[in-house]
């Protein structure tokens, strides 16, 4: 009976958010210390925080879904719950680069050729199974700054609920408003100073299902399919050329690093506060132009992806030449 006091809308979002926020508060404080993130050559910090967080945050989400018998697809669960295992062990004892991605290819191919084979083709399925293996990793990759991949998932799973809500698909609405609360609540003990990481266990099936949401919605005809692209083309575009420019430079890409834009901004003396503010600036920019630019004719949509393919031409050519000049007069 309690559960009907409130719409669904509100109670669904509020418990994934209460659920996260209290795991991790007792992480944070409780005399049992795992899972440390100790520093390394990719590491901002300079002390061992522990990166159970993103345990918590899935435990708010499930809970959620399960409770309030949400429809998820069951490969997507299953898939998610693979990933997190696998991840958790990685963060607590390591494992192989080779076997995680060996798991990310098997998790990927298996949700993608379950969810579109039959429907959108092969090449569909094969397309949607390289982007999973990529946006978990490249979730991964931006996770190195204290509040960035908290905040990429409020915002960026905020605007697909709130997309879903407009157009009245209440499931999907509900899904992506979990995650999104889930990921505040956790985002409250991990913006700078952090307390708690998110980890592979949060990072890894954050960016699993960043695509899988996406693509499902724009299967069901919620959104198109530019839409998931450019709600979470700050992270995309910020992996993609990174790592692009590392292999034209011969360097190893899948050695740590921290050579990311975001990475950049904390050691130029930004600090990790500001440098995540500047980067909420741009994602919030980018949410409400998509949630706009969606409910608008096809025209208007092509404009707006130009113009924020222009603008991301910009802010990379004036990233690079700023730091060329401040490295000069160093």
């Amino acid at each position: 009976m309690a559960m009907d006091l409130f719409p669904r809308t509100i109670t669904v979002p509020l418990l994934s958010f209460v659920i996260t926020f209290l795991f991790n508060y007792w992480f944070i404080h409780s005399k049992y210390k795992w899972g440390l993130d100790h520093p390394n050559a990719r590491s901002l910090h300079e002390v061992p925080i522990p990166r159970i967080g993103g345990v918590g945050l899935f435990f708010g989400v499930m809970t959620s879904w399960l409770l309030f018998s949400l429809a998820i697809p069951m490969m997507v669960l299953i898939g998610m719950s693979l990933l997190i295992t696998v991840s958790l062990v990685d963060d607590i004892r390591g494992l192989s680069v080779w076997f995680r991605l060996l798991v990310h290819g098997l998790v990927a191919l298996g949700c993608s050729c379950s969810l579109f084979l039959s429907e959108e083709g092969f090449f569909t399925a094969i397309m949607v199974t390289a982007a999973i293996i990529w946006m978990a990793n490249l979730y991964n990759f931006m996770d190195g700054s204290d509040g960035l991949a908290g905040g990429m998932a409020v915002i960026g799973f905020g605007a697909y609920g709130l997309i879903a809500h407009l157009g009245g698909y209440e499931n999907y609405a509900l899904i992506n408003f979990s995650i999104a609360f889930a990921a505040l609540g956790f985002l409250l003990h991990n913006f700078s100073p952090a307390r708690i990481f998110l980890g592979d266990a949060g990072a890894v099936p954050l960016g699993f299902l960043a695509v899988i949401v996406g693509i499902m919605g724009w299967k069901d005809n919620i959104w198109p399919l530019w839409f998931p692209c450019l709600i979470f083309s700050p992270f995309i575009v910020d992996a993609t050329v990174t790592l692009m420019k590392r292999a034209f430079h011969g360097e190893k890409i899948w050695q740590a690093h921290r050579q990311h834009y975001y990475q950049r901004m904390v050691q130029a003396g930004l600090g990790h506060r500001t440098t995540a503010l500047c980067w909420y600036a741009l994602m919030l920019l980018i949410g409400f132009s998509a949630v706009w630019s969606v409910q608008q004719d096809g025209s208007t949509q092509q404009v707006t992806l130009l113009v924020w393919g222009a603008i991301y031409l910009i802010l990379v050519f004036l990233f690079e030449w700023i730091q060329k000049v401040h490295n000069n007069r160093g």
